[in-house]
């Protein structure tokens, strides 16, 4: 009796590293945990993407400057409530666009105008403050 139940233990245990195991491989590679809490928790988008994966610093501003046209009306969505910045501050010579906002309402304003998973090729990120 004593033995099945320690060898039943032993399997539970077993299964359970596995089981973290294999969760930790997940979220690593695809991240559900992060984005469920960025998109339901914190009303956040991110792409997820690498330094190697963005484009260079002036990429992002000459495509900036080429729409500046969508860039106004992102930021007419609510005057003083939502910017778009370049942020190359985690990634020396790359960056991506930063578009802040300070409601779910004006969140999905922005998304309709942009209609896209990228700006024109650019990759961004939505951040509620």
């Amino acid at each position: 009796m004593k033995k099945k139940l320690r060898k039943s233990i032993f399997f539970l245990i077993i299964a359970f590293l596995l089981v973290c195991a294999v969760g930790t491989v997940v979220e690593v590679q695809f991240k559900p945990l992060q984005r469920a809490y960025d998109y339901y928790v914190l009303d956040n988008r991110n792409h997820y993407l690498s330094c190697n994966e963005l484009p260079t610093e002036s990429e992002v501003k000459s495509m900036l400057e080429q729409h500046q046209d969508v860039i106004q009306e992102i930021e007419q969505v609510a005057p003083e409530n939502v910017g778009v910045e370049v942020d190359s501050s985690t990634c020396a010579g790359k960056a991506d666009l930063l578009i802040w906002y300070g409601s779910h309402q004006q969140r999905i304003a922005i998304e309709k105008i942009i209609a896209g998973d990228t700006f024109f090729g650019i990759p961004y990120r939505l951040q509620n403050r």
